[in-house]
């Protein structure tokens, strides 16, 4: 699964990277991005611009907004299948910014990591949303990250990672009408391409959300 990651670059640079308008007044770096939280995505309903969902789908059918805490992660291989995710995947899609994702590994320690491109570039993980009134007429959008198996650099972790997409398959992502081609998107990004390093424990709570949690720290063995 992916239940931890980081955007925290600058407004000049979202606006390079991507192409969209960036409201600076809104937009501010996170450093541990965590579901429930809004955040920073690119959606099929404005393209053009940065918008800021819920993390966690609410799908529009749902009379309790807390399902969305079970729906933060989209499986590829099931997604065309799952109710909570077909009519999204196929109308509703979003690219979730991203500079770098945490993931702990499987030995009691629960080592934490951070996950990372080789030339530390900023990229997309693919995603879907949806939209679901609430009783006071709200409109809450939310979205949730597709995952797929883990590459090899990243099963030595987990075996699960976020769908990252190549730079030149965003707009794909976004405005294709080809189901087959949007699932051939769903694939694990190259392990050559990507880099890992451990960090500090603190990532372990949301409330730490500042620029230290992404330093490397050396790892340590169990009770040293």
């Amino acid at each position: 699964m992916c239940g931890r990651y980081s955007f925290a670059i600058e407004d000049e640079l979202i606006r390079e990277r991507f192409g969209v308008t960036v409201r600076s007044a809104i937009y501010k770096a996170r450093y541990n991005c965590a579901p429930s939280q809004v955040l920073a995505v690119i959606s099929t309903e404005e393209p053009e611009m940065l918008s800021f969902y819920r993390w966690g789908l609410i799908p529009f059918w749902a009379k309790d907004p807390s399902i969305g805490n079970k729906l933060i992660n989209a499986r590829a291989e099931t997604i065309i299948e799952k109710p909570s995710f077909k009519k999204a995947f196929r109308s509703r899609r979003c690219l979730i910014l991203s500079d770098g994702f945490f993931e702990w590994d499987k030995s009691s320690e629960k080592q934490p990591y951070r996950i990372i491109l080789q030339d530390c570039a900023p990229f997309s993980m693919a995603g879907i949303w949806d939209e679901w009134k609430n009783p006071e007429g709200e409109m809450i959008h939310s979205f949730s990250i597709i995952t797929t198996r883990a590459n090899s650099l990243i099963e030595k972790i987990h075996d699960r990672m976020p769908v990252i997409l190549k730079r030149e398959d965003e707009k794909k992502w976004l405005g294709s009408p080809y189901e087959k081609e949007l699932l051939d998107l769903l694939l694990p990004f190259p392990s050559d391409q990507m880099k890992t390093y451990p960090v500090s424990k603190k990532v372990n709570s949301p409330l730490n959300d500042f620029r230290e949690i992404l330093d490397p720290v050396e790892r340590r063995l169990l009770g040293k």
